[in-house]
């Protein structure tokens, strides 16, 4: 019998969010979503359901995207990092496992550093905060910084198919031949054009003239959740080498790399994706520790 999720709203710190919920027993896991023009029911479409059928599952179109309001805020991994606490507690949640793809990833980990009494397990997918290196820094602090090219580059690529596919091909999958014409389609339909301002904001507040504000490698080993991270070897967005560095610092971990699979995992391998967060969800509390195992792919 398939899984019925269902569209839900609920008023956080004044602002109107949307969010999707599914499963009616288990423990509870919270979905958080990238960045960009991304949006819960996009990234996690094929997620959803299979994670609900032994838990409850939440799924948050966070503030700046999708179907939840707009505030004009500067956008920051703090700022979601409180949203989510107070997310928390509207939903009644004391606990619940986290999975956060790409700033979504970011959001968890800075959550998890700073709330660990209310996580159970952690997943991290792609995740921001991994490392502090911009790749070329000068020029990526110009086009974030420059004001309204950012914003601008995000609505003209969602405006023109021909565009969307290059930035897929080009930028978030491994796998060219993933970037379909349906999943162009897809992604026009439910991503919110506002969104780009969002994550113009995110951009701004977080690439200095340094590098990265947010960066969580030097405190990874604070960590002591279960915790499992999944990457994609071929991310060009988020280097594989800092999800083997994670992996190293935060104790008893799981790694499992996708080989032939970029920065959007959850969509392009979706049946991968979800055995090996299934499978990590499922385990015990004592099966979870112990010495860094990585999980082998076995597909």
């Amino acid at each position: 019998m398939q899984t019925a999720v269902h569209n839900r709203r609920v008023k956080v710190n004044g602002l109107r969010v949307h969010y999707l919920a599914a499963g009616e027993t288990g423990s509870s896991v919270i979905l958080l979503h990238g960045g960009g023009l991304d949006c819960a029911a996009l990234t996690y479409r094929y997620a959803i359901a299979p994670l609900a059928r032994d838990h409850r599952v939440f799924a948050p179109d966070l503030p700046g995207y999708g179907r939840t309001d707009k505030p004009k805020v500067d956008y920051t991994i703090d700022y979601y990092v409180a949203f989510l606490d107070r997310f928390m507690d509207i939903l009644g949640l004391e606990r619940a496992s986290l999975v956060g793809l790409s700033m979504g990833g970011g959001i968890a980990l800075g959550f998890t550093l700073s709330h660990p009494d209310r996580v159970d397990r952690l997943v991290l997918v792609d995740a921001y905060g991994l490392g502090g290196e911009a790749p070329w820094p000068f020029l990526s602090y110009l086009y974030v910084h420059i004001p309204g090219l950012s914003e601008l580059t995000l609505r003209l690529t969602m405006r023109s198919r021909t565009v969307m596919k290059w930035s897929l091909r080009a930028n978030t999958l491994g796998n060219p031949e993933a970037a379909t014409d349906d999943l162009v389609e897809e992604i026009r339909r439910l991503a919110h054009p506002d969104s780009a301002r969002a994550f113009a904001s995110f951009q701004k507040s977080e690439l200095g003239w340094t590098g990265l504000r947010t960066n969580f490698a030097d405190r990874l080993s604070e960590i002591a959740v279960p915790t499992l991270i999944v990457h994609g070897e071929m991310d060009r967005l988020v280097p594989v080498a800092w999800a083997r560095r994670a992996h190293e610092r935060i104790h008893g971990s799981r790694l499992v790399i996708l080989p032939g699979v970029g920065h959007w995992s959850i969509r392009e391998e979706p049946e991968r994706f979800n055995e090996a967060v299934i499978r990590f969800l499922g385990e015990s509390d004592r099966e979870g520790t112990g010495p860094n195992p990585v999980t082998p792919p076995r597909w």
